[in-house]
């Protein structure tokens, strides 16, 4: 008796998944939820006119796709064109061995970049953290599997320092 009750929970279960899958459905486009995005490596990477962007520079459909999954419609033009004072490369030392493009970075053009900082966390996987004008984090972006020149195309377009004064 007391086995069957488990078994009604896990049932419940199943069959409110099957519910909640089929409602994505029913509603148009299927969405993903903040931890799904993120690990597919879109954190950050919220306006769909970026999916856009992104789809010119990465012809592999399938990420652009899971792109527009994670994304928002942008609501004004200006949005799109959205910029950070600064970006920092985070990635673990241990890890960078599995990720050329982004050791290809590091090594060969961060130095064309000097508004991006090169920071190594025990465990992290590369992204790029976008900063203000104020150096404050504003956005955090998965690039786990970004292509060099993606990277630095990205960098071009995203980061404008701000221009002191003195």
């Amino acid at each position: 008796m007391r086995g069957m009750g488990r078994s009604v929970r896990v049932a419940a279960a199943v069959v409110a998944l099957v519910v909640m899958c089929c409602c994505g459905v029913c509603l148009g486009g299927e969405r993903l939820g903040a931890r799904e995005c993120e690990e597919l490596g879109f954190t950050g990477l919220a306006l769909c006119s970026d999916c856009n962007a992104l789809a010119e520079f990465v012809k592999d459909q399938e990420l652009v796709e899971d792109c527009r999954k994670c994304c928002t419609e942008d609501s004004d033009d200006s949005i799109s064109k959205l910029t950070f004072s600064g970006a920092i490369v985070e990635v673990c030392m241990r890890k960078l061995v599995f990720y050329p493009e982004v050791v290809g970075f590091l090594e060969e053009d961060k130095d064309d970049f000097p508004y991006v900082e090169a920071r190594y966390v025990y465990g992290s996987p590369p992204k790029l953290i976008m900063l203000d004008d104020k150096g404050d984090q504003k956005e955090t972006i998965r690039i786990d599997n970004w292509k060099r020149e993606h990277i630095r195309q990205f960098l071009k377009e995203k980061v404008k320092p701000v221009k002191s004064d003195s």
